[in-house]
């Protein structure tokens, strides 16, 4: 029997979360660099912030220490409005490693709780396909294209655009400089760039 993982992290909510970023679910934890959001170090996450908002991928990042600087980077998030979660609440690993394509979705995150803790999110962003997938499944829409998004209006009357971007793993074969494109223009269109 495959064990069920619940997931490590509390969600992170800054006060005035404008935008819940959202993966599938984190590494096995001997892949962490740090206790947080993203946290493999060949994960090109917090470098696609970096590029976007500091023309710098490496600006989050510790080389020597070689792991990211999270107090800089919850200053950033708070200072942006970005809330993070995952669509997985619980998962099993069919394969025991960190690909989505063999994550196991048990039971997804309680969406409408966690939005009912950010009043000012009208944005919903996906990292990758299974993700999108996931929370089409939980919001009753269709996954958009990456780069693109769909509106809803959920259950508490709120609408949202919910955007796909494309995966920030380096599994996914798309230059990071195009990542964080898609990722720019999504923050344009949400008025956070």
């Amino acid at each position: 029997m495959i064990p069920v993982e619940i997931h490590p992290f509390e969600p992170y909510v800054p006060d005035d979360a404008r935008l819940l970023i959202m993966g599938t679910f984190p590494p096995k934890s001997e892949r962490w660099s740090m206790e947080f959001y993203y946290p493999n170090r060949i994960n090109d996450f917090w470098r696609i912030m970096g590029l976007i908002f500091h023309d710098d991928k490496e600006y989050f990042y510790d080389a020597a220490a070689r792991t990211f600087r999270l107090g800089l980077i919850k200053k950033f998030l708070n200072a942006k409005g970005i809330a993070l979660n995952d669509t997985g609440h619980k998962v099993r690993r069919l394969k025991d490693n960190a690909s989505d394509k063999y994550l196991e979705i048990v039971e997804p995150v309680p969406l409408m709780e966690l939005l009912s803790r950010m009043p000012h999110c009208h944005a919903l962003a996906t990292t990758g396909e299974k993700a999108g997938e996931t929370l089409a499944s939980i919001t009753g829409t269709v996954s958009p294209k990456i780069g693109e998004y769909v509106t809803a209006t959920l259950g508490d009357g709120r609408e949202v655009k919910i955007f796909r971007m494309p995966s920030t793993s380096r599994a996914y074969p798309l230059a990071i400089e195009k990542k964080a494109a898609y990722y720019a223009d999504m923050f344009r269109e949400i008025g956070i760039l």
